[in-house]
């Protein structure tokens, strides 16, 4: 029977299995629900996300994270208490938080709009590129941030250089997993070894993606979910927008870049695609949106069709 106990979950394994299975975590959101003012016939659960989420009635939405996850609640928290109002796009408003039964929650304003992945089938090229300098734009705002405010945000993320050093053992069986093939995955320890990007530290949210971003007349109208954020080189949150968006369209990256304010060379775009095969949630065939890349031979070859230069 329900319980409006969330059960002790101590890995991924176990909590995928929870959060797929909504029947089982409803009771203990509804209970939840209930202390924050919202009746069990508004509370709408998320099938999609990395935590528990729900709608409460039209302009509340609730997050849930497994204990496992704290530094994902404590970096979301302060990131909301950080951007909201501060940009030219929405961002969330942190309403409240806290925990139930040792699961850390979120209480944040609902964003309006519609989600970028409904609207950019249907956009004209114009306006895909308009979106995305406007992106690139966007991403330089938060990455302009006072360094103050920066430093105070890595108390919530792992340090980059022990970030990008597990990244960096775990990277073989991750792309194992992931079915890269087999001659690419030979080259792969050799290829990250490589310089990366450097830079001042920024506030990387991670999140310039289509899942995570609304749209209202085909402009960027709002951005949400910061749970996966860390500290460190502005280029990693290039990532996102240039796989999922961009797919190797010359015209959008420059768009793209024009935004950020930046000109792409052979030696960034070799040190992109190093972090992007270093990425949290590296996994090149749910990422790189290019017809045939897994012919390609290399992971050069990859970097030019993913980067191309002016």
């Amino acid at each position: 029977m329900p319980t409006a106990a969330l059960p002790d979950v101590t890995d991924y394994a176990a909590f995928d299995a929870l959060h797929d299975d909504p029947s089982a975590w409803r009771a203990a959101i509804v209970a939840l629900a209930a202390e924050l003012g919202t009746p069990e016939a508004e509370v709408r659960q998320e099938s999609e996300g990395t935590v528990l989420v729900a709608h409460l009635g039209d302009d509340r939405v609730l997050k849930v994270y497994p204990p496992f996850l704290r530094d994902h609640f404590e970096f979301e928290s302060a990131t909301l208490g950080l951007l909201h109002g501060r940009l030219t796009v929405p961002t969330p408003k942190l309403l409240a938080s806290s925990e139930r039964h040792g699961w850390p929650w979120l209480l944040m304003r609902r964003m309006q709009g519609d989600p970028l992945t409904a609207t950019w089938p249907a956009m004209s090229e114009a306006e895909r590129c308009a979106l995305l300098h406007d992106i690139g734009a966007l991403i330089n705002e938060v990455h302009t941030l006072p360094a103050t405010q920066v430093e105070s945000m890595a108390a919530h993320a792992p340090p980059w250089h022990e970030f990008i050093a597990r990244q960096r053992a775990q990277c073989v069986e991750r792309h194992r997993r992931h079915g890269l093939p087999a001659d690419l995955l030979a080259d792969l320890p050799a290829f990250v070894a490589g310089p990366l990007p450097e830079g001042p530290p920024v506030l990387l949210t991670g999140e310039y993606t289509p899942f995570n971003l609304f749209t209202q007349a085909n402009r960027l109208n709002a951005m949400f979910d910061f749970g996966d954020g860390l500290v460190g080189p502005r280029e990693y949150d290039w990532l996102g927008p240039q796989c999922f968006l961009v797919a190797g369209d010359a015209e959008r990256s420059a768009a793209l870049m024009r935004g950020l304010g930046v000109t792409l060379t052979d030696e960034r775009r070799l040190a992109l695609m190093r972090l992007l095969l270093l990425h949290r949630y590296s996994h090149l065939k749910a990422q790189v949106k290019i017809e045939g890349w897994e012919h390609l031979r290399s992971f050069e070859e990859i970097a030019a069709r993913l980067w191309p230069l002016p």
